[in-house]
């Protein structure tokens, strides 16, 4: 998958590190073959500008810098990312490098790509990071400073486009995780090996939206009944709104099932969550919970109250 590793690198670095952290350049970072931001060791960045170096430009020096510093060493760092892909669903993925160079044990599947692309975008700084097309960043011990410019022309190429992920080696083809978002729509595309990467998404996200739309099949703050405690059926609402992606030639049927916690007792909280609701359609299953709509202490008088409060 080349560089479109960096995408785990990146949600990674997130996750497990502060992007306001200031990081000095370690030795291991300077001079990493390939596709480079001309680090040199000891200079300082912060771990957000490294990552603008790293997703619009591909530096490899900046994947090591950002390694080193989130994960303690390339396998410290490695170690989280093969931990957090497990988390995200990407079971047929391996990570034996942040940058994407070629190893014998360094691969994914374009399956497990978009899934760890659906989770990355969900966190709003990378999905900002992705949509750049221009950046300056410091470049200490110069006059100037550097400028980045993104080298995904999805961003140009299709109406909505916002992200995401170059790459090539000789032995990995050409590569391209590409993103768009339109009418409510966040379509994610795959090519691995694709000489013609850029038009050939372009075509794959633009038929996406010619053929499905959004469609709302649960909306937050409709009531929901049947939420007892003891014998008291508490006033209840959906606490999220569920939009599914559903062929424009298909009828929507959805299932909704509502799924109580168990053992819920008093007190009740206004806005606490009470149970589930599971919603499938066309093979798909999303699940909203359910919120109380009021406060219920069970009737209980002041000292009954103290006494459940105190823990008797």
């Amino acid at each position: 998958m080349a560089s479109t590793t960096k995408i785990m690198t990146a949600i990674t670095a997130l996750t497990y590190g502060n992007p306001q952290d200031m990081v000095t350049v370690p030795t291991e970072a300077q001079g990493v073959e390939g596709s480079s931001i001309y680090l040199e060791a000891g200079e300082q960045l912060t771990l957000e500008e490294l990552l603008y170096g790293l997703m619009l430009r591909s530096g490899n020096d900046a994947a090591v810098a950002i390694a080193i510093h989130v994960g303690g060493s390339i396998d410290g760092f490695c170690t989280l990312m093969n931990e957090l892909a497990y988390e995200i669903g990407a079971v047929h993925s391996h990570f034996s490098n942040p940058h994407g160079l070629h190893a014998e044990d360094h691969y994914t599947t374009a399956s497990d790509l978009a899934k760890i692309t659906a989770y990355a975008m969900q966190n709003p700084r990378f999905a900002a990071i992705v949509a750049t097309e221009r950046k300056t960043i410091p470049w200490e011990g110069r006059d100037w400073d550097r400028t980045l410019i993104n080298k995904n022309k999805i961003l140009q190429l299709v109406e909505g486009g916002n992200g995401v992920k170059t790459g090539y080696t000789s032995k990995a083809g050409r590569c391209l995780v590409s993103s768009a978002y339109r009418d409510g729509m966040q379509l994610i595309c795959v090519v691995l090996r694709c000489n013609d990467m850029f038009p050939e998404s372009a075509a794959l996200l633009n038929e996406g939206f010619a053929q499905y739309r959004m469609v709302r099949v649960l909306e937050e703050g409709t009531p929901v009944d049947g939420i007892f405690v003891g014998e008291k059926e508490l006033s209840c609402a959906y606490g999220d709104s569920i939009d599914l992606p559903i062929a424009k030639d298909e009828k929507v049927n959805p299932v909704v099932t509502v799924e109580r916690y168990a053992n819920l007792a008093y007190p009740i909280e206004k806005g606490q969550i009470v149970g589930q609701v599971r919603v499938e359609c066309l093979g798909m299953t999303q699940f909203a919970y359910i919120l109380s709509q009021e406060n219920y202490d069970g009737g209980q008088n002041f000292w009954e109250r103290l006494k459940n409060w105190l823990g008797f």
